[in-house]
């Protein structure tokens, strides 16, 4: 069973367009019109970034508990856990090939990056490979992937509660790691025997886990030198706002556009379908310093881009794109707009049909009534 939008009329009797449509043109079309200097990666001008994310957070740590202000730490808290954000962009690229054409040089400063805030580098550049691969597609998609109706419904109020409800879901990415589950695959980012890897991948897995596991200890043996209180200070609440960064970036990327977009099974799935599905957002004053990430939909049809070339290949890839390309909300410095459409997403957003290739969100209207309300209503 095909399920398509249909074409719908605006107030001024214009045809919608309806983005689940097959797309006029093919991947290679995109690929033709971007120059080739997009793909150039340069490790100096990467490594450039990397020297001076360190160097930043580094100053401001040192400049926290010079001053140990209570004034001072909020500020401090904000910026630095930021600037996490970033440095995991950073290894981010280097799991995708974008940072340099060295593998070697990908794998040492993907593995330093990520370990620093605990990340396992192997497990979850696999894993997000995976993302990338299927991206768009309810059944094999594994970050964000909507759920269908019937195992929503099968889930506790409770659950759907904790699942939906502003900022509980921004705080997921740890226990994403620990317990990630997609319709096909499962298991802990850290276990070289979960399913999420092949067999081929456990020895990477363990590297990555090893790495892990000596950060976590490095934060344990800090916490006996200078005290638990002064670690959570200086890294415990940055690496909190980073993961609040990390799951809000990444749910905006693939929900809360004004218009309700695609999800795929079956034949209609394609890479380029699936693609066309994500969001480019605009994050203001963050833009630069979080490496453009929000210029997203050319970084995940070609996701070995270097970070500093995709705001270029996506305005030279925007004619063939034609309104398969959403132009994001102009920002101003701080992106307070955002949140309005994360929050108006998760309200909305909560399941799809069990049955159709094409298919959209759609809203519990029972969800937020309590169960005494409930009563009261019957």
């Amino acid at each position: 069973m095909v399920v398509a939008m249909d074409q719908r009329s605006n107030a001024n009797g214009d045809e919608r367009f309806d983005p689940s449509a097959q797309p006029p043109f093919k991947i290679g079309d995109i690929r033709a019109a971007i120059p080739k200097h997009c793909w150039v990666k340069s490790p100096l001008r990467s490594m450039s970034y990397v020297a001076r994310d360190i160097f930043a957070v580094v100053a401001l740590a040192v400049a926290a508990v010079y001053f140990d202000s209570w004034f001072f730490w909020p500020l401090y808290w904000a910026a630095q856990g930021t600037l996490f954000w970033a440095i995991f962009v950073l290894g981010h690229d280097c799991g995708h090939g974008s940072f340099s054409d060295i593998p070697l040089l990908n794998t040492a400063v993907g593995h330093i990056l990520h370990s620093f805030i605990l990340v396992p580098y192997h497990g979850w550049r696999i894993s997000h490979r995976t993302h990338h691969q299927n991206h768009g597609h309810v059944e094999n998609d594994e970050s964000w992937v909507p759920l269908p109706e019937k195992l929503y419904k099968n889930l506790s109020h409770s659950t759907r509660m904790l699942r939906y409800t502003v900022p509980l879901p921004m705080l997921a990415y740890p226990l994403y790691l620990w317990v990630q589950k997609s319709l096909v695959k499962k298991g802990p980012h850290y276990n070289p025997y979960s399913s999420l890897f092949a067999p081929s991948e456990r020895k990477l897995i363990a590297t990555s886990t090893t790495c892990w596991s000596i950060m976590l200890a490095t934060l344990v043996y800090l916490s006996f030198l200078v005290g638990p209180v002064t670690v959570l200070k200086v890294y415990g609440v940055p690496y909190i706002i980073f993961v609040m960064w990390l799951d809000a970036v990444t749910y905006l990327h693939h929900h809360g556009h004004d218009d309700k977009l695609p999800w795929y099974r079956g034949k209609e799935w394609s890479y380029l379908r699936g693609g066309l599905t994500t969001i480019d957002r605009d994050y203001g004053i963050f833009n630069n310093i979080h490496h453009d990430i929000g210029t997203h939909v050319i970084h995940h049809l070609f996701p070995q881009t270097p970070h500093y070339h995709l705001v270029d290949a996506t305005k030279s890839a925007k004619h063939v794109l034609g309104r398969y390309y959403r132009e994001p909300k102009t920002s101003g410095a701080i992106p307070i707009h955002l949140v309005e459409s994360l929050v108006a997403s998760i309200r909305k957003d909560h399941y799809v049909s069990d049955t159709g290739d094409i298919v959209f969100y759609e809203t519990d209207p029972d969800l937020y009534v309590y169960a005494s309300d409930k009563s009261k209503i019957n």
